[in-house]
């Protein structure tokens, strides 16, 4: 037991740059993939087609190829980033482009009759939004978003590449210290624990909303 808690102490260090990874990305990916699912069925043909490419770009390559272009390809513009910004970027502007397909595939579900009728009672398309379409949509999104974020709880492990002390690489460091799996099962345990968390929050939040008719 007291080899396991001596492990636990540097791998706790390590946890605070995974958890720090996952939740700024959630806080941003998540309100800028809905910008882009408007701009994505934006009336207006420019911007709905760059976002449409940026899409195709961010989400045809893979996370780790992305996480080398920001950390050692834009130091060859002039632009020097840390390693923890690199990777924030890297992870942001992937799952941004993965989470507005997602809603833009929840809002263009919603039957274009409600539209109209939210119209018949004088609805502005702000309280249209807020009202009608975000409940209804948040519903049906919630699933793939919950898959989403569950990859992204493994993903975050990808930082390793930048020679980033998270979780994964600390574990590692002690396996190659003292010759044993441990760190491993510990650290796994860690996943699996973050994963059901996510899952029984998503399921909460499903319950939530399944007063939403269709």
């Amino acid at each position: 037991m007291e080899q396991i808690i001596r492990m636990c102490i540097p791998m706790l260090s390590g946890t605070k740059i995974t958890l720090t990874v996952f939740f700024a990305t959630l806080a941003f990916a998540l309100p800028l993939g809905f910008a882009l699912a408007l701009g994505r069925i934006s009336k207006i043909k420019t911007v709905s087609k760059t976002i449409e490419i940026y899409s195709w770009i961010m989400r045809g390559t893979p996370l780790m190829l992305q996480l080398f272009f920001f950390y050692f390809v834009l130091p060859y513009f002039g632009i020097l980033l840390p390693g923890l910004a690199a990777a924030l970027l890297a992870f942001v502007l992937n799952y941004a482009a993965y989470f507005s397909e997602i809603f833009r595939a929840g809002i263009q579900s919603i039957p274009k009759g409600q539209y109209e009728a939210a119209k018949a009672f004088g609805f502005t398309n702000g309280q249209m939004l807020r009202r009608i379409i975000l409940p209804q949509m948040t519903k049906r999104v919630l699933p793939p978003v919950c898959n989403e974020t569950i990859t992204l709880v493994k993903d975050t492990s990808l930082v390793y590449v930048l020679a980033m002390n998270d979780l994964l690489r600390e574990a590692r460091t002690i396996v190659q210290r003292e010759f044993t799996m441990t760190p491993f099962l510990l650290a796994a345990i860690f996943y699996l624990v973050m994963t059901f968390i996510v899952s029984k929050i998503f399921a909460r939040l499903e319950t939530h909303y399944a007063r939403y008719s269709e």
